[in-house]
């Protein structure tokens, strides 16, 4: 316990001799460990947002205002014999009406007529299949039918921008991480060499390698948990400040089923990350620059 305290105490206070190497090594992890806290959360959202999207995914089969009732029946026996589909309902023009007034009053409120046509909503057993159910049916060429149409475009635009920033953010989060490594790599090196004739004596007195690397050891672990704890931090006040902010301006009625990672989780993600890069960085120099 007694050599663990003299570790210990060695580090903090060769970080204390070297206080601006080691506040930019500890602010760089800082971002670091920040960007990649904001990458888990919005790639674990995302991720649980497509889940979403796929199953609300549907087919929807349009009817021209003049079809009849054999029309319909027609369609419906042909998605009752087709086992791609997982349920199918039909609506009305009055249903299809109804809702809409719900949805948005304002806009249904002085109308003369019905605008809205009948139609099948069509929940296939896969979302992946939405495109070749929705091509099948226009195969068919039922009379009656006006069009036929699927969300797939919408969600493929959707998920394509969601990936684009995914890149950068893992862009960023790579280089922020090397440029910790390498700035805790230079910490531990300038405080070897500012203690060059001090190891020199510890060695002469008998000390063993390990002994004399530990505090340098240390030294690199703290600035990479100090990083990540700030990150932490931060994140912890922008999900309590922030968040609710921008959540109060965005609609989350209809997808309640939409998480992202929990914070606890992430929080742990990130103080073992800093850790990771602290001790790589602190062992990379300890090979390079502190061969005992």
């Amino acid at each position: 316990m007694t050599r663990f305290k003299l570790v210990v105490s060695e580090a903090f206070r060769s970080m204390g001799a070297n206080i601006s190497t080691s506040f930019a090594a500890a602010t760089t992890v800082l971002i670091g460990m920040f960007l990649l806290g904001l990458l888990i959360a919005l790639g674990t959202w995302v991720v649980s947002w497509s889940d979403h999207v796929k199953e609300q995914l549907q087919v929807k089969v349009f009817f021209v205002d003049e079809v009849t009732p054999k029309q319909v029946n027609a369609v419906g026996s042909y998605l009752r014999a087709d086992d791609k589909i997982k349920e199918y309902k039909f609506v009305s023009r009055a249903d299809a009406l109804a809702r809409m007034q719900k949805r948005y009053p304002e806009l249904t409120r002085d109308l003369p007529t019905n605008p809205l046509p009948a139609s099948y909503e069509i929940t296939p057993r896969k979302a992946e299949e939405v495109k070749q159910l929705s091509a099948a049916i226009r195969a068919q060429k039922f009379a009656g039918v006006e069009r036929v149409k699927d969300g797939q475009q919408t969600s493929k635009r959707i998920l394509q921008v969601a990936r684009v920033i995914e890149v950068v953010f893992v862009v960023a989060v790579l280089i922020l991480l090397i440029a910790s490594v390498l700035l805790i790599a230079n910490t531990i090196r300038l405080s070897i060499f500012a203690r060059r004739r001090e190891i020199e004596v510890m060695k002469l007195v008998g000390a063993t390698n390990w002994f004399v690397r530990g505090p340098f050891m240390v030294e690199g672990l703290l600035c990479g948990l100090l990083g990540a704890f700030a990150a932490v931090v931060l994140l912890l006040l922008g999900k309590e400040i922030a968040l609710p902010a921008i959540l109060g301006h965005v609609d989350t009625t209809s997808s309640n089923d939409v998480r992202a990672l929990g914070f606890t989780f992430t929080a742990l993600i990130l103080l073992a990350v800093g850790l990771i890069v602290g001790a790589v960085g602190s062992t990379f120099t300890l090979r390079r620059y502190l061969k005992i």
